[in-house]
């Protein structure tokens, strides 16, 4: 890999002024807690009064102070809908970062050496480098394209992954003529993930380049929008993060349908809201976004915890961590809605969601540690720990109130009855549940979730974005639709979120099911991933039947989901499905309206995306005189007599075996080593036909290899 040249340094004279829009934060965040503060007071009072003994024995207090979180959490949820609905219907928020400066003038700003970090990990060779394409293409469009490198920066242990990833990177450069411009690196040591993979970068090329945009490895960024996070960095130097609000796309089954169509029409009323909010100390979501790379180096480094079990070694979620050490020292942490262009993809189904929020439940958790033992964090910073913790510790705070609700109603109806539950009172109590008053609070607390849905509905109208999703009826019903699989998703994911905050916690693993890695959810593995969920719901639903058919039928909002959950999770697993919706106009997005550049290149590289070579990738960097010649340049010679003495005998196992004889460990260590690629290469072309290399050449190969 070559060198690159030194970044330029950024322009002074930073045109936003720190002190000004922190007045206009302390007083949105003082505004929002007292709206909160009322509305879950209310909501509280209303619930004691709904409870049969009013909040008079053990069980109702705590069901009345779960009820209290719980609310409180969704009141803010509502409360930023609202904010954000408020800022777009006067055309955006005039604090925002991109308000505070008029576009002639961002487009004037020169830009600085910027580093594009593509970090992957045993994903999809051809999704994660189709992308790559198309934003180097996107920016090259914007006749910017000298400005960036783009470093592909991988992690991948599994040979047959990481040798095609590095000959569809040769392949790539070739095709797009940036030899000097896109870079590989493969780390031969894990350390902890990605931060730990970007570190790896900033080591060793940090210091030549101003920013660094990370992405995923299913992002996608325009050109324009890059362009312009430069821009605003050059503008604002007190500015170390600047994170975009990715929206979600090329969704196929329909699961990720729904996901994508309520991350489009909710996402831009969400954002503001939440943007409005936080201003210069938001949260950095790890990807789809600008870094100042040397405070970043200075400040952000991350220690391993210094505690026991889950408060105990690297950091797992690293990227509101390393907002809060960059606002620690001194620097603005920007979420900037008004930066259209950028992409995420939604998992294919539940099964993988859930997955996925296994890793990131535990890595929220470990934020309790910093958010009260953290030092000097601001204290928005500690509440951005707090909202991604809720976002998983809600769930057993909910199953905890159902269990306390159980036992309520319970207690109600088996044990004797307590008339007088406070010895002091002179007068008997009757308890009974207020049937009336509990609807009351339950459709009010629909009302709080869903509203802001249907504030993004007027949003959209307002905005003359309605045409984008199909239309104002198609729309609407995609609206319905999507509630209704969200209110059959909410059960699933609250008792699955609560098994992950107990193994977080306690630092243990229960493994409840195998791991789908289609895009189409099969039902044993539906089944062995939600029957334990579907055996609780079901004996719960019988048990308040014959307890009290009134609680059974309390129950079935939350207990149906959970017992159809296999089938919910393989219906909304199907991709037939989700495509059948789209060809009717039904869950589009503005990209599946009006098209995209982007996504158009994406599908054309996916399209044509080949290896020339019949063999899987680590048997063609042996077989193939092309691909071993690159492989070859790519490795490295080993030193060390124990070693090349264990590389022989590895060489002489799978000549003599064949590739399947070998580990993957075994199988790495010769992929690494040039002399045991150019060996093996030899040698495999000598072997006889009866062999097992001689069987996979057949003649007309043998004759192909001569010509080449």
């Amino acid at each position: 890999m070559s060198s690159v040249e030194s970044a330029s340094p950024a322009m002074e004279a930073p045109v936003f002024s720190k002190r000004s829009w922190q007045g206009i934060a302390s007083l949105r965040r003082w505004l929002l807690l007292f709206l909160v503060i009322v509305q879950t007071s209310i909501a509280t009072w209303f619930m004691k009064s709904v409870l049969p003994y009013y909040g008079g024995n053990a069980v109702e207090i705590g069901m009345l102070c779960l009820f209290a979180i719980l609310f409180s959490w969704i009141s803010v949820g509502f409360w930023i809908g609202v904010f954000g609905f408020f800022y777009r219907c006067r055309g955006g928020d005039p604090a925002s970062l991109m308000r505070q400066i008029d576009a002639a003038t961002l487009q004037q700003t020169p830009l600085t050496k910027t580093a594009i970090l593509l970090p992957i990990y045993h994903e999809s060779v051809e999704r994660s480098l189709g992308g790559l394409k198309a934003v180097y293409q996107s920016v090259e469009r914007t006749g910017q394209l000298e400005h960036f490198d783009f470093f592909i920066l991988s992690d991948s242990r599994n040979p047959d992954i990481w040798l095609e990833e590095q000959v569809a990177w040769k392949n790539l450069c070739k095709e797009l003529n940036a030899e000097q411009r896109i870079f590989y690196r493969r780390r031969t040591l894990n350390l902890n993930y990605k931060s730990g993979n970007v570190g790896d970068f900033l080591r060793r090329w940090g210091a030549n380049y101003e920013y660094m945009i990370v992405l995923d490895a299913d992002s996608l960024m325009g050109g324009d929008t890059l362009v312009n996070m430069v821009q605003l960095m050059q503008r604002n130097e007190q500015v170390g993060i600047l994170q975009t609000s990715p929206s979600l796309l090329n969704g196929r089954s329909l699961f990720a349908r729904v996901q994508q169509f309520g991350s489009q029409l909710y996402g831009p009323l969400f954002t503001t809201g939440l943007a409005s909010i936080q201003l210069g100390e938001a949260a950095f979501w790890g990807h789809n976004a600008i870094l100042r790379i040397k405070p970043f180096m200075t400040w952000c480094g991350l220690r391993k915890l210094p505690g026991r079990g889950l408060f105990s070694g690297p950091v797992m979620s690293h990227d509101f961590v390393e907002a809060a050490y960059m606002g620690r020292a001194g620097y603005e942490v920007w979420l900037e809605p008004g930066l259209g262009e950028s992409y995420e993809e939604s998992p294919p189904s539940l099964v993988d969601e859930l997955m996925r929020d296994r890793r990131w439940t535990k890595g929220n958790m470990q934020h309790l540690w910093l958010m009260f033992r953290g030092s000097r964090i601001r204290l928005a910073h500690r509440a951005a720990f707090l909202n991604g913790i809720m976002s998983y510790l809600a769930s057993p705070l909910w199953l905890g109130f159902l269990i306390l609700s159980t036992i309520a109603t319970t207690s109600l109806v088996l044990w004797p009855i307590n008339y007088f539950p406070d010895p002091h009172q002179l007068f008997p109590l009757w308890p009974e549940w207020d049937p009336q008053k509990a609807l009351i609070l339950i459709l009010t607390t629909f009302g709080l979730l869903f509203a802001p849905k249907f504030l993004a509905i007027a949003d959209a109208m307002i905005q003359g974005r309605s045409k984008q999703f199909g239309g104002k009826l198609k729309m609407l019903g995609s609206v319905l639709f999507e509630i209704v699989v969200s209110a059959l998703l909410a059960p699933i994911r609250m008792l699955s979120h609560s098994r992950y905050v107990l193994e977080a916690l306690f630092n243990f693993t229960l493994r409840w099911a195998g791991q789908n890695r289609t895009d189409e959810t099969g039902w044993w593995s539906a089944f062995t991933s939600h029957a334990p969920g579907m055996v609780l719901a079901l004996s719960w639903s019988l048990f308040a039947l014959w307890l009290q058919p009134m609680f059974f039928y309390w129950s079935l909002p939350v207990a149906l989901p959970l017992i159809f959950a296999a089938p919910i999770s393989v219906l909304l697993s199907k991709v037939q499905t989700g495509q059948k919706l789209r060809r009717k106009g039904w869950l589009l997005t503005p990209e599946e309206r009006s098209g995209s550049v982007l996504v158009d290149d994406l599908e054309e590289f996916q399209e044509h995306y080949h290896i020339d070579s019949d063999w899987p990738p680590f048997i063609a960097s042996i077989l193939n005189p092309k691909i071993n010649r690159f492989q070859i340049a790519m490795a490295r010679d080993t030193k060390g007599e124990a070693r090349l003495a264990n590389l022989k005998a590895l060489r002489e196992k799978c000549l003599e075996e064949g590739a399947d004889a070998l580990t993957t460990v075994e199988k790495n260590r010769l992929a690494k080593d040039a002399n045991s690629l150019r060996w093996l290469h030899e040698q495999a072309w000598r072997s006889p036909p009866e062999s097992y290399w001689g069987r996979l050449l057949n003649p007309r190969r043998r004759a192909r290899r001569t010509a080449l």
